[in-house]
């Protein structure tokens, strides 16, 4: 069965507290879920992202879209749900931006490699791996799960440099949401 087109949704800007809130547990597989994460592929392939979190969409969920032929991998965009760490290899500092941050890039270590586990669409258990841009990816959605933005692993005077920016996302995102 072709799996059903999604909607290009609004994505949330820096500002937003559904960013800064932990996401729910998937306790079941739904048509109403199963439609959101059509929307998420389908926002994210949108936006040209390698990656999107539900909460980025405003759904304080667990689970996130992935896109590996933008880090050059021959496979399908696809969903985890309720993802977890289970094994990360190595260190490499690489620039990273955000869909919710349009304009803000800055450099920072994640793992080369990272193994998660979780459960795909349609709640069979699932291991996905990732190395290098792929990994990064990986684990800035898992963050993005927990509130957790890449900013936040700056130092404070970057963060202090980027306040004009982010200050302008703020107000941005505060007149979306009135």
């Amino acid at each position: 069965m072709p799996e059903p087109a999604g909607s290009n949704r609004r994505i949330v800007l820096f500002g937003n507290p559904v960013l800064r809130t932990a996401a729910r547990p998937i306790a079941e597989i739904t048509d109403d879920l199963r439609a959101l994460l059509a929307d998420l592929k389908t926002t994210m392939l949108a936006q040209d992202g390698l990656g999107l979190a539900a909460n980025q969409i405003a759904e304080p969920i667990s689970a996130f879209a992935v896109n590996p032929r933008g880090a050059e991998k021959d496979a399908e965009p696809y969903c985890i749900l309720n993802p977890a760490i289970v094994a990360t290899e190595g260190s490499v500092e690489a620039e990273e931006g955000c869909l919710s941050m349009p304009g803000i890039y800055d450099f920072l270590p994640r793992p080369e490699f990272v193994r998660m586990s979780g459960i795909d669409e349609n709640g069979r258990p699932v291991q996905v791996e990732g190395r290098g841009l792929l990994a990064r990816a990986l684990v800035h959605e898992l963050e993005h799960l927990r509130g957790i933005l890449f900013i936040d692993h700056l130092s404070e005077t970057r963060r202090r440099m980027l306040k004009t920016r982010l200050d302008e996302l703020q107000s941005e995102e505060a007149r979306h949401c009135g």
